[in-house]
């Protein structure tokens, strides 16, 4: 037996009184409560936050969207605004975990995912994500999964989530509220690099609550993709993901963004690629120059190399598919 308090809030200002005394909010739960069971993490008191409001999709002007951090992820798949506005973000909901669990798990508690190494889920094995200064096992053990980006010996995990690489290549922002009051956070300074200290994932603060992600609009014309590859057709997480938005101009590339999952101890963005894509021409060459540029980077180690090519020929399809399909209109 683990024994905690359970609590539940009845609106956000509750929930904040109830934060402290090593209490943890709990949403859905599809991560959290693995982790309890595993003795990953343990929690003095539950704190359930699923009754707090905090559950809509709002259009902003311009063409942007205001996400509740309660939102599941099966109705955000599916709303009609993000669909037409965001494909990018509903095809990476959709490639995340079952049917099941997307009808229980959250957009605030998807942005809190944490690692799927196995050697952090395994409590008999040391792992400085899970115990500081134990060490990485991943390092001279099972390593096909490990980062090729950002790489550090404290810790070689990868970020698990499809929906935060789609956020990061967005500029998505995330809007918090705590014991300093209330905050806004790019998605692409929320995360903290693994050699910065693993044991903790983000730059939220102890009592912090994710109350909304804000979707910024894309410019008009613009086309977005996600793709991910994975060992089995489904219910896997991504061995490398893609996401890109596309804005192509008399066959010149006005905007780009890119996003890389399954690489990093965090969702990456792939800012050399869009830098060398932004101007030129929206073919396969320019292409081809751009994703190299950032593969340039990447430092796999011995197990892990082949993620370097899928990498590139995943980046390279959702290119040209994004191409095609604005030439197409």
């Amino acid at each position: 037996m683990r024994p905690f308090v359970y609590e539940r809030a009845t609106d956000v200002a509750d929930a904040l009184d109830r934060a402290g005394d090593g209490a943890v909010f709990l949403a859905g739960g599809t991560n959290l409560v693995d982790h309890l069971r595993l003795g990953v993490r343990s929690a003095e008191r539950l704190v359930d936050i699923t009754r707090i409001g905090l559950d809509e999709v709002e259009e902003l002007p311009g063409g942007g969207l205001r996400v509740g951090a309660l939102v599941r992820n099966s109705d955000l798949a599916a709303h009609p605004a993000l669909r037409r506005g965001f494909p990018v973000v509903a095809q990476a909901l959709l490639a995340g975990a079952s049917g099941q669990l997307r009808n229980m798990a959250t957009t605030g508690g998807n942005l809190l995912q944490r690692t799927r190494c196995v050697y952090f889920q395994d409590v008999t094995m040391p792992c400085t994500k899970r115990d500081p200064g134990s060490g990485c096992s991943a390092l001279e053990g099972y390593a096909a999964g490990n980062a090729i980006f950002e790489t550090s010996p404290r810790c070689m995990a990868v970020h698990p989530s499809d929906l935060c690489v789609a956020l990061v290549a967005l500029d998505a922002v995330v809007r918090t509220t705590g014991p300093a009051g209330d905050r806004e956070i790019p998605m692409t300074e929320l995360y903290r690099r693994a050699e910065d200290g693993p044991e903790t994932d983000t730059h939220l603060v102890p009592g912090e609550l994710i109350t909304h992600v804000d979707l910024p609009p894309l410019a008009p014309g613009t086309r977005s993709a996600y793709r991910k590859v994975r060992e089995r057709a489904s219910y896997a997480f991504a061995l490398v993901s893609v996401a890109a938005a596309l804005d192509v101009v008399d066959g010149r590339v006005r905007d780009a963004r890119l996003g890389f999952g399954g690489v990093c101890h965090r969702p990456f963005r792939a800012r050399r690629a869009e830098e060398a894509l932004v101007g030129g021409p929206a073919d396969a060459a320019a292409f081809a120059a751009a994703i190299d540029a950032e593969l340039a980077h990447a430092r796999p180690g011995r197990d892990n190399a082949a993620k370097v090519p899928i990498l590139r020929n995943t980046a390279l399809a959702v290119l040209a598919g994004l191409a095609d399909e604005g030439a197409r209109s």
